[in-house]
């Protein structure tokens, strides 16, 4: 069984306490990040243990590309360009820039897969506006090239066998403050979100397996973040737009999910606003108090979140990567297009 929520480890490897965690009915999901990375190898390792100490479990990342990656060159992986950069190239050339996109996120999620993590939380489908925290995660400053871009690059990623998640609805880009350290605030109305922001996730709902809401507050819309807010999940996300995947909450211990209180607060509101999984990141004793607030509630939708499911493949990882033909192929496409850049 999958529970309701995602944490993470300190190091390397699993420590007795993480596996006593792991567990828990209530643990459905753990993310990675760059300090559980040294080798394809090792994080191969990792992931198999996880699975032998829970068969069910999803295993994480976040591999967007550019300044978000976790799966580093130095740890023995291939460079992913900023998806900006890729819509920079769109305006000059929209084939070329179409045929890089779907071939960094076919990139992406072979090597993520390849070393047994089910998927990325990718791709980041924010306007890149004013905000400094999304910036060139974002497709494109134009709302009318996000959806190709952003389509191409999920195509990639499931002709890989990954499932795609779409961040932050209904959109963090026009939010100055960065939500891990501040609250964020958009003033507008609902119809300008509609009209501007929330435009990429309606037009690749039908490409989409998992969305992620922001922590950031619409009071023309909802007082609360629309990650705990049951108008931007149940009334918009469910019933208008229809959406049936999965919706996993942002990092609950980011500044901005402190509106709610304490980890048992946070994980609670987002999972009784509509939430499948919550995620308590980078805080061991709050994950624990969440873990604790979870005691009591139902297990989540089984079938959807099962979705989730990556293509691992059933292979020996050495510590460099060498994934056949066309993964060498994409790699040196990918290559000249990053060293072009400089």
């Amino acid at each position: 069984m999958i529970g309701a929520l995602m944490l993470d480890i300190a190091g390397t490897e699993l420590t007795a306490e993480d596996i006593q965690l792991l567990q828990q009915p209530q643990v459905g999901g753990l993310i990675l990040f760059a300090r559980n990375i040294q080798s394809p190898r090792q994080v191969r390792a990792l992931t198999d243990y996880i699975r032998q100490v829970r068969p069910e479990i999803l295993i994480a990342v976040d591999q967007e590309g550019g300044r978000v990656r976790r799966l580093k060159v130095e740890h023995g992986f291939s460079d992913i360009p900023a998806m900006g950069r890729l819509g920079e190239l769109y305006q000059q050339s929209p084939e070329k820039a179409l045929k890089l996109a779907e071939s960094c996120g076919w990139l992406m999620a072979t090597e993520t897969l390849a070393v047994g993590i089910d998927f990325s939380f990718a791709p980041v489908l924010d306007v890149d506006n004013i905000s400094d925290v999304i910036g060139d995660r974002g497709f494109s400053k134009q709302i009318c090239d996000i959806q190709p871009l952003a389509t191409a690059f999920m195509q990639g990623m499931k002709k890989a066998g990954m499932a795609t998640t779409g961040k932050h609805f209904p959109g963090h880009g026009s939010v100055k403050a960065d939500s891990h350290v501040a609250a964020a605030v958009d003033e507008r109305s609902l119809a300008d979100i509609e009209s501007q922001d929330m435009q990429p996730f309606t037009q690749v709902m039908p490409m989409l397996d998992a969305i992620m809401p922001a922590h950031v507050i619409y009071p023309k819309v909802d007082a609360n973040p629309a990650g705990f807010s049951t108008f931007w999940i149940q009334q918009m996300l469910r019933q208008k737009l229809g959406f049936d995947g999965v919706l996993f909450s942002d990092d609950l211990s980011m500044q901005a999910a402190c509106v709610a209180g304490g980890a048992d607060a946070r994980i609670r509101a987002a999972l009784q606003a509509g939430c499948d999984m919550g995620l308590v990141c980078n805080d061991r004793e709050a994950a624990c108090v969440a873990l604790d607030a979870l005691q009591d509630l139902p297990l989540p939708n089984q079938q959807r979140l099962a979705k989730m499911r990556g293509k691992i493949p059933n292979i020996q990882i050495g510590e460099q990567l060498d994934l056949g033909d066309e993964w060498r192929s994409k790699v040196a496409e990918v290559q000249a297009f990053i060293q072009s850049l400089s």
